[in-house]
């Protein structure tokens, strides 16, 4: 495309990013980080798990989001008896109106929606979950031997409760890797409280309108892929996640010392993708450095795994991350 076609999608993406911020804020107080953090997920074509405690409005982001887009959205309440059918579907049998005739037809799960709520994913056995991220990863089930396509655009936002851990199966990290983002939803600040109550114990909701459609997310997305990177902010990306590795030339002392597991290429992958997002946010149809260090913590948090030793030091792989963006320039 040329400089004006540019400029001009360009000033299309930051108005429909605008318009879904100003919408889902109209019901959703505060959070804005998370609420940033899903919305770039979004229209970079990857999904989100956000973690923490009940009650801090997780359900009904989803929801709000779903509403302003006029997209499609389910919700599942993971549990240890849920099964792999009754996320993708099941091929049930059915008898003719009159006949004996019998027939085989398929009944979609909740995963064939545009935003899908995988609600404490965390409580589901590790086989129902892998039915949920084959999924995630494929965009596709496989049902009595025939494939069939999900919707697009196919977005799962998962949750999973940060303190309560009986009874839960922990994602196991080769798992994790496949969330574009891990935010981190805390608790309201003092100031929002008011704000909050005002919207939510009265006789209505806030109505939210759509302001924009799954082919506006779609179009957005092609023009997340056609932004250019530059050299210095491929090499932060790369640079960036083999400093969570052990042993690598860049990664610090206390990642050596306190992290058996660093960052795959989908780290990189989710670094650049959610720089891209940045730069058309600020105007720009090229992404710099700073946003590539920008998404580090939400892309990069979750695909550190500490060892027993850091796991006693108390440390957290945000502080790991943090050091890494301050020492790591590029």
């Amino acid at each position: 495309m040329n400089e004006t076609e540019a400029k001009a999608q360009v000033a299309r993406f930051r108005e429909l990013f605008a318009a879904l911020q100003r919408e889902i804020h109209e019901l959703i107080v505060g959070q804005d980080d998370v609420v940033d953090g899903v919305l770039v997920a979004l229209f970079a074509g990857g999904h989100v798990l956000l973690e923490g405690v009940p009650g801090i409005g997780k359900t009904m982001l989803v929801k709000t989001l779903g509403d302003a887009l006029h997209l499609s959205k389910n919700r599942i309440q993971f549990t240890p008896d849920l099964m792999p059918a009754d996320v993708v579907g099941t091929m049930v049998l059915e008898s003719g109106e009159g006949t004996s005739a019998h027939a085989l037809r398929f009944q979609p799960g909740p995963i064939h929606a545009h935003l899908v709520l995988a609600d404490e994913i965390n409580r589901a056995t590790p086989k129902t979950q892998s039915a949920l991220l084959e999924a995630m990863q494929e965009r596709q089930v496989t049902v009595g031997g025939v494939t069939r396509a999900l919707p697009e655009p196919f977005v799962v936002l998962a949750t999973q409760n940060p303190v309560e851990q009986e009874g839960t199966y922990p994602l196991p990290e080769a798992q994790l890797d496949r969330f574009l983002f891990k935010l981190i939803v805390g608790y309201p600040r003092e100031q929002d409280y008011a704000a909050i109550l005002a919207r939510t114990t009265g006789r209505e909701l806030p109505k939210l309108k759509a302001v924009a459609s799954g082919d506006d997310v779609l179009k957005m997305r092609d023009l997340v892929r056609d932004v250019p990177v530059p050299e210095n902010a491929q090499r932060t990306a790369i640079h960036l996640v083999m400093a969570t590795q052990p042993g690598s030339p860049y990664c610090t002392e206390r990642v050596q010392r306190y992290v058996m597991l660093g960052s795959s290429p989908r780290g990189a992958q989710a670094l650049i993708l959610a720089g891209k997002v940045a730069a058309l946010r600020d105007g720009r149809f090229a992404v710099s450095a700073d946003d590539v260090r920008a998404a580090a913590l939400p892309a990069l948090r979750h695909r550190m795994l500490l060892n027993f030793e850091g796991l006693g030091e108390g440390l957290k792989s945000d502080d790991l991350v943090r050091e890494i963006v301050e020492r790591v320039r590029g």
